[in-house]
């Protein structure tokens, strides 16, 4: 009986930890065209150059995380699918939501089997939001740090 209660906890939390490296991977992607984005802008000369642009660039990052939530979203509802906890994407893809910006209505629930994929999700989003959040204040701050450096000069 405890061999059999081991493999309900061990496989849901296997598949889950898959789940999250695929977002890590996400994220990378959009850090990555964040600094990408930046570094371009800053070998035009744009970055620091104007709060326009500076605006510009701010909003182009939140996008680009904005998007990588949305398809780490994605990534959880096809897992659940996958899992036939949700028969269609649209109620596993609300699921998904609900659990990871960590909102949790419990309107729509996981069966008892893949029951842990829920806080896993939410660990998850809270996570990448943390991540996210890091991102915006580091352009931000840069863009602020270069004006200062293109006043002095």
């Amino acid at each position: 009986m405890t061999q059999t209660h081991q493999f309900a906890i061990l496989f849901p939390l296997l598949v889950g930890v898959g789940a999250v490296a695929c977002t890590i991977f996400v994220h990378a992607l959009a850090l990555a065209a964040a600094i990408n984005l930046f570094r371009y802008e800053r070998r035009l000369g744009r970055a620091g150059a104007g709060a326009l642009i500076d605006l510009a660039i701010v909003a182009l990052v939140t996008s680009f995380a904005f998007v990588a939530h949305l398809i780490e979203i994605a990534l959880w509802a096809v897992l659940l699918v996958i899992c036939e906890d949700f028969q269609g994407f649209g109620n596993a893809y609300y699921h998904s939501a609900v659990n990871y910006t960590t909102l949790g209505y419990g309107d729509l629930l996981l069966t008892p089997s893949w029951r842990l994929l829920g806080p896993l999700e939410a660990t998850n989003g809270a996570l990448m939001f943390g991540v996210s959040t890091a991102m915006v204040f580091a352009v931000i701050q840069r863009l602020v740090l270069t004006r200062f450096e293109d006043l002095r000069h």
